[in-house]
């Protein structure tokens, strides 16, 4: 047991350091994190400081108690590697330089967690400022040590290199720095390198092709930020302090990855701040030198700090946000956050919006939609007119002369949601059919609040049929009055709108309802978050138990999940500190995050190995619709990640900013034939679809098995090759 201890303990702190160097780079890709520390040993002795420096602030982070799984991020930490980096170009090693180089480390790290701590409030990074301010107390600090010497091992690095690997490593490099290039070309090689405190095209060879590897679009970001200062340099009539390799590494490079594509979701307006952002950063060099210069310091990356948080900052405090979006979840990878949020967009309305659902049984026709012709005019715009039609299309049966003959007419009104009774007016007779009551507009009316700021208001309702009181509180569903004739209503009809205020007579809003059939020339969809059109027939979906019940995966639910060829997995559902629920595979270390919101239930996120029965689940069951109504086949789009890596991929990742030719579609439907449901089996059919610009290709086929409210099993068919999964529930 205690040696487990040990070996985790060392795995833990081995992940905390790659992930401190991949972090210089905006990445936690573990391939491209030990590549940028090999790297890093192009300076031997450069590459020894900068590991050590990183292994004292990540065991010192573990010690002191900070959070475990802050520290594993590399976030408190990758600016002690930049230390180490940066004092070991500068200094002769002694014992005196590992000394100062222990207490500088333990500096860089309580700066970067006191800095997290407290830009975090404003969903702020806090970048390298920690390194900055360190490596700054260092220079100033060591003009009083003798004990401290400077170095020219950065002039000489060969030797050291020489020393390390020979004549043989020597011939390769200097084979490297010898190729025919560009200047503009070896240049960007060398501000690649200048990150980590080198200057050779070798070290920034290697660093582009694991850039590549890891995200096309930083690359590109990286070449459009190098492009952007040798351009400004060159408009300006050059500057030679602003246009070192450094700073065109640490400034402005890094200035464009961090605001074209990192911390903003990438776009053409994201690129092009990027452009912008860059000039500025060239201007903070060129001005922020001449001060610090004067006490002997290097700028060092303080610009590119400056310029990233003012951006990020400002960016936040518009009143529309339009279309450049700050990332909303942090993947470590432009692409990731591209595609994550293009996929989520539309599937986690579920989050933003508060749940509004039709008022209304059965089924009904929006007779006037949202900027109607007849009378949502004006601040009362967007409303919604419901009656219902008969196989004639008419509101009524014959002759049509009394309330009583529209089919709509005494019909129950529900609770759109849970709220609280704000106003009923329940005095106002029905009209006579044909004629109208403009001095008492509205008629019969409830508002009801559901949140702050959030209210929905019925109208037209018939005199003494209210079910409830003001100051009442009442549930989804509730019958709260019944459809009638009064106010401005010369036929029966039901009148809904959202206002943010609890007058009657208050302007509309302009919000969506949530999960509603719609039907249009015998055409059933299933809409979510949108207002209902005009013309449509529209209903509420009926919730089927068993489905509910199968897929109500609450924290401590455990089932056993085997198939030929794979090892048992067992799956436990767990919350997070955040309270997002998950299905774990501890044999496998995989996470598949869910929501279930009682009618549709679909996975978010999956993180782990593709090799396991938690993966197959997660792309059969990625959207399921928990209710039986017939006709209905939900459709989705997976995130384009799951296409794998392959050169259509790649291409895809290159032009992503711009334009997306890659879906991966997602199709479901419950099979929902009264001898199906007789039986006590519910089977519900799913599929993955590839599209290539007009190209679809069928990927896999799904078919999934309820019964007693338990799933049972569930097929995956690929390439007429079927995986057959039982599932059985422990408790």
């Amino acid at each position: 047991m205690k040696l487990q201890r040990t070996i985790s303990f060392f795995k833990y702190i081995t992940i905390a350091i790659l992930n401190s160097y991949g972090m210089l780079f905006f990445s936690r890709n573990k391939t491209f994190s030990i590549l940028i520390l090999l790297v890093s040993f192009f300076n031997p002795f450069t590459g020894l400081s900068g590991l050590v420096a990183a292994s004292i602030a990540v065991i010192a982070a573990y010690a002191v108690g900070f959070d475990k799984a802050q520290i594993k991020t590399g976030l408190y930490t990758y600016s002690a590697v930049l230390l180490g980096l940066g004092m070991g170009t500068f200094y002769e090693g002694s014992s005196a330089f590992w000394i100062l180089l222990a207490l500088a480390s333990l500096l860089t790290l309580f700066i970067s967690v006191a800095l997290l701590a407290r830009l975090g409030k404003q969903q702020l990074p806090a970048l390298s400022i920690g390194f900055i301010l360190s490596l700054w107390i260092v220079i100033l600090a060591a003009k009083e040590f003798s004990a401290l010497g400077l170095t020219q091992r950065n002039i000489y690095w060969l030797n050291e290199m020489y020393a390390t690997g020979g004549s043989t490593l020597i011939n390769i490099i200097q084979k490297i720095e010898s190729w025919p290039m560009p200047d503009y070309v070896s240049g960007f090689f060398r501000s690649l390198s200048a990150i980590l405190f080198q200057s050779n095209v070798a070290a920034g060879i290697v660093l582009s092709v694991g850039l590549i590897l890891y995200s096309r679009i930083a690359f590109m970001l990286m070449v459009l930020g190098y492009s952007a200062a040798m351009g400004f340099n060159y408009l300006m009539g050059g500057f030679s302090g602003g246009g070192n390799y450094y700073n065109l590494g640490t400034n402005f490079m890094l200035v464009a990855v961090a605001i074209g594509g990192f911390y903003v979701i990438p776009s053409v307006r994201s690129f092009l701040l990027a452009v912008i952002a860059v000039p500025i950063s060239y201007l903070l060099v060129v001005g922020l030198s001449k001060i610090t210069y004067t006490w002997g310091m290097p700028v060092f990356s303080l610009p590119f700090c400056i310029v990233v948080i003012l951006v990020l900052y400002c960016l936040q405090l518009r009143v529309v946000p339009r279309r450049l979006v700050l990332t909303p979840i942090q993947y470590y990878s432009p692409e990731q956050n591209l595609y994550r949020y293009l996929n989520g967009k539309e599937r986690l309305l579920n989050k933003f919006y508060f749940h509004l659902y039709l008022p209304v049984m059965g089924e009904w026709m929006v007779s006037q939609g949202h900027d109607g012709a007849m009378t949502h005019k004006g601040e009362w715009s967007k409303a919604l007119d419901f009656v219902i039609l008969d196989n004639e299309m008419k509101t009524f049966a014959a002759p049509g002369n009394l309330t009583e003959h529209f089919y709509c007419y005494n019909k129950p009104v529900l609770a759109p949601a849970d709220g609280i009774v704000q106003e009923v007016v329940d005095h106002i007779d029905d009209n006579e059919i044909g004629k109208n009551n403009t001095a008492q507009n509205w008629g019969n009316t409830i508002v009801i609040k559901h949140a702050e700021g959030l209210y929905t208001k019925l109208s037209h309702l018939k005199k003494n049929s209210f079910k409830t009181t003001k100051g009442a509180y009442i549930k989804r569903g509730d019958i709260v009055a019944a459809c009638g004739n009064s106010g401005r209503s010369p036929e029966p009809h039901l009148h809904l709108q959202v206002q943010a205020t609890p007058y009657i007579g208050s302007k509309t809003l302009d919000y969506p309802l949530a999960y509603f059939k719609s039907r249009t020339n015998n055409e059933v969809e299933l809409k979510n978050f949108v207002a209902p059109r005009e013309g449509s027939f529209v209903s509420n979906l009926t919730p089927n138990a068993q489905l509910q019940q199968a897929f109500n995966f609450q924290p401590g639910y455990c089932m056993k999940v085997s198939a030929e060829g794979y090892p048992i997995e067992g799956w436990e559902t767990v919350t997070s500190f955040y309270n997002e629920s998950y299905l774990y595979c501890k044999e496998k270390n995989a996470f598949a995050y869910f929501i279930n919101n009682g009618t549709v239930f679909y996975f978010t996120n999956y993180f782990g190995p593709k090799n396991t029965l938690l993966y197959q689940f997660y792309l059969c069951a990625y959207t399921m619709l928990l209710s039986s109504d017939k006709g209905i086949v939900l459709k989705d789009n997976y995130p384009i990640n799951v296409f794998g890596m392959h050169p259509v991929r790649w291409l895809q990742d290159v032009l992503s900013p711009f334009y997306i030719f890659i879906k991966m579609k997602f199709e479901s439907h419950v099979e929902a034939s009264q001898a199906v449901l007789s039986s006590g089996k519910i089977k519900c059919n799913s599929k993955q679809t590839q599209q290539l610009f007009w190209w679809m290709k069928e990927k896999r086929n799904f078919e999934m098995e309820v019964s007693n409210g338990h799933l049972q099993s569930f097929t995956s068919t690929k390439n007429n090759i079927k995986l057959q999964v039982t599932c059985v529930a422990e408790n």
